[in-house]
């Protein structure tokens, strides 16, 4: 059964297996990797994960953002972000923010691991959340519309297009 858990430098090695299933580039959005991010070297890791710990309390001027893992048996299957606030990051990319690696996808994991994470956005007091996906990924506006997001329609964003999603906490 999984777990949805912080982000733990304990597995550092079981992230870098999912990791490595992505590939290059930026398309895990549950994880809140930047290309600054060293998450090679475990001290690199340890610093990244800091930085996730810290991002989670908001500090006058920054609005927090949670990150969580699902984890099963060891292996990292997932990042799921809950981004608080308001700013023009939130408004293009939504206040969550999930990607399953390759091999752990139909499992029906970004469902469960979306509404918990819905669910700590209601006991946030948060009002109504965005949640945003590719044009192109079926999969994932499936898991949004199964989950009850209201289609608010496309919009042009920096990466592309994106649908637009709405729930109400």
């Amino acid at each position: 059964m999984p777990t949805l858990i912080e982000p733990d430098v304990h597995l550092h090695r079981a992230w870098l297996e999912a990791h490595a299933e992505w590939g290059p580039g930026q398309h895990e959005d549950g994880f809140g990797i930047a290309t600054t991010d060293d998450v090679d070297t475990p001290a690199g890791f340890a610093t990244w994960v800091a930085r996730l710990a810290r991002q989670a309390a908001p500090s006058p001027g920054r609005h927090g953002c949670t990150y969580r893992w699902i984890v099963e048996n060891g292996q990292v299957l997932d990042g799921i972000a809950l981004r608080r606030g308001d700013d023009d990051y939130v408004r293009w990319a939504g206040n969550i923010g999930y990607g399953i690696r390759p091999s752990a996808r139909r499992r029906g994991l970004a469902a469960w691991a979306l509404a918990r994470t819905l669910d700590e956005a209601r006991a946030l007091g948060l009002d109504r959340v965005l949640v945003v996906c590719a044009v192109d990924n079926a999969a994932s506006a499936k898991t949004i519309e199964r989950c009850g997001g209201a289609f608010e329609g496309i919009q042009e964003a920096r990466v592309g297009p994106l649908r637009r999603y709405w729930f109400d906490c």
